[in-house]
């Protein structure tokens, strides 16, 4: 009899221009070598609702938004992205691939705003209810350098407009989590070469999935 592989959660992170999209496709792609069902996603978004609240954050827009408000939306996003998708992918034995989840949110309204990390904290127990990423992939790279690809590459969103100061406190805050957490991190250098950063991603996930 078949048993069907437990259900796996990894989630890529990374400030602007490290190349996310990229990885993350070929991410999708050596796990679907491996015979595994993945469902691709992203924060915020993910289904139709969560979609129109990131159209709402990511818009830029005249009118200062709160930084109580922003974190509201992000949740509010997780919450219903949680419920019809990630946990249902998740409970039939299927991968999900998340582009950036609440280390984000611990990053840039944490890091980047400087909220307070307690309510932030109260928010991912209530949305969350325990359930984490088994794995995520951290892409690094300088600022500068990621800002400048990002840059090139078309319009910048209302979070892209940010200064330099602003990203900076978001890796610096990317790296205290993980740090935090090297059980779960694995920081990928997002510097060299594209198959050099591909390499390194091979790497953790076959180590990755030796050990499931």
């Amino acid at each position: 009899m078949n048993i069907p592989r437990p259900g796996r959660f990894i989630t890529v992170e990374g400030t602007e221009g490290v190349g996310k999209s990229t990885n993350i496709a070929f991410v999708q792609q050596w796990l679907t070598e491996q015979g595994i069902e993945v469902v691709l996603t992203r924060e915020p978004g993910g289904t139709p609702l969560a979609e129109e609240l990131r159209s709402l954050l990511l818009a830029p827009r005249d009118e200062a938004v709160c930084n109580t408000a922003e974190l509201l939306l992000m949740f509010a996003a997780r919450a219903q992205h949680l419920s019809q998708k990630i946990r249902p992918a998740l409970a039939r034995g299927a991968w999900v691939l998340c582009d950036r989840f609440t280390d984000a949110t611990f990053a840039y309204q944490g890091g980047g705003r400087g909220l307070d990390t307690t309510p932030i904290e109260t928010l991912e127990q209530l949305v969350q209810q325990g359930l984490s990423p088994d794995m995520t992939l951290l892409l690094d790279l300088p600022v500068e350098t990621g800002m400048a690809r990002a840059n090139a590459r078309s319009a910048p969103d209302r979070f892209e407009q940010e200064k330099l100061q602003f990203f900076s406190r978001v890796r610096a805050a990317y790296h205290q989590r993980a740090e935090a957490d090297p059980q779960r991190f694995r920081i990928i250098d997002a510097a060299p070469a594209l198959p050099q950063v591909q390499q390194q991603i091979t790497t953790v996930l076959a180590d990755f999935l030796e050990a499931c």
